[in-house]
């Protein structure tokens, strides 16, 4: 088994897809008007409308309703971006913090109210850890 994706589903995608779009550096592909992906060598970003969600399951899932999935995106130096995201970001939870797993953080959220969260590995354990992913 491989995790490929998260997908995020929304109201408005276009105003979604923008925002990661900004967040990340990485430009989305669009399939249709109501899903788009944001592909990182290590994962994919989906964003769909909610006119997707009877594909799967009426009512299966609901835009702006998640209060338990955090979506994290590793970044080389997150108070660089902090710097960059300070004034498009409507609402920053956490400023840059080391946690005591040895990640520099910075947690926020999205327009839909997600909580997204870019880090640095800092000690030489989490350096370690994600030594191999590219950023």
């Amino acid at each position: 088994m491989n995790l490929v994706s998260v997908r995020v589903i929304t109201d408005d995608v276009a105003r979604l897809v923008e925002f990661y779009e900004r967040v990340t550096g990485v430009r989305a592909t669009w399939s249709t008007e109501d899903f788009a992906e944001l592909t990182t060598p290590s994962g994919t970003l989906a964003i769909g409308g909610t006119r997707t969600v009877p594909l799967f399951a009426p009512g299966s899932a609901h835009p702006a309703d998640n209060r338990s999935v955090i979506i994290e995106f590793l970044v080389d130096d997150v108070d660089a971006v902090h710097r960059n995201l300070t004034g498009f970001v409507a609402e920053f939870v956490k400023e840059p913090t080391t946690m005591p797993w040895g990640n520099r953080a910075l947690l926020f959220r999205d327009p839909d109210g997600n909580l997204v969260n870019l880090f640095t590995p800092v000690t030489p354990a989490a350096v370690e850890k994600f030594a191999g992913l590219p950023r």
